[in-house]
């Protein structure tokens, strides 16, 4: 395929050619095309070559991409063909990209296959994300099953006064409650001062 850009100031006599490639896949049973190569032109001269990775379709369909480009920040999906080519001066970058060279029907482009991936960084980070968030939520549910209810505290401290040892035959006086206002209730054990709420 061949973009010319006629007689528009100095783009005059300016070509951009796509040499595109089909083959048949017995794994998809179908006939994908590539994009194999892009030169530049310019009077009938060659300016520039770059080969074209990872830009293929099924026949049937047309290639959509946001950024095709030589530029590394847009993924370089066109690499100079050679390191002693003046390709390296060049820099391109098509923006919208949408490419179909075989089976075109009524001079629209077909579905278009697009060149995103399923695994992009920003999918990726949600899905990272997401796990922390699931893993937080599953120890949270962990702690609130194993979680053990009370149903007396205990709030034990040393008494202030000393009592003196009380002998084996009162020992039942000791353990009875004293006296007791609402549902607070005070026992003597041996020095130590508790209070029980109920």
């Amino acid at each position: 395929l061949s973009l010319k850009f006629g007689d528009i100031g100095n783009l005059k006599g300016l070509v951009i050619r796509f040499l595109l490639t089909t083959s048949y896949y017995q794994l998809s049973v179908q006939n994908w095309f590539s994009l194999h190569r892009l030169q530049l032109l310019y009077n009938h001269s060659i300016q520039a070559t770059f080969n074209a990775t990872r830009i293929h379709a099924p026949a049937s369909y047309s290639y959509h991409c946001e950024h095709v480009s030589s530029l590394q920040r847009y993924d370089a999906l066109l690499i100079p063909s050679s390191a002693n080519d003046l390709s390296k001066l060049w820099e391109v970058t098509f923006i919208d990209f949408q490419i179909q060279g075989f089976n075109i029907q009524e001079g629209h482009f077909a579905y278009a296959k697009d060149c995103a991936s399923f695994f992009s960084p920003a999918i990726l980070m949600g899905l990272v994300m997401s796990l922390i968030l699931l893993l937080v939520l599953a120890y949270a549910l962990h702690m609130l099953i194993h979680l053990k209810s009370l149903d007396r505290h205990y709030e034990c401290k040393a008494s202030p006064a000393y009592f003196a040892q009380v002998k084996d035959n009162d020992m039942e006086d000791e353990k009875e409650p004293l006296r007791s206002s609402g549902n607070e209730s005070y026992e003597l054990r041996n020095q130590q001062f508790c209070k029980i709420y109920i």
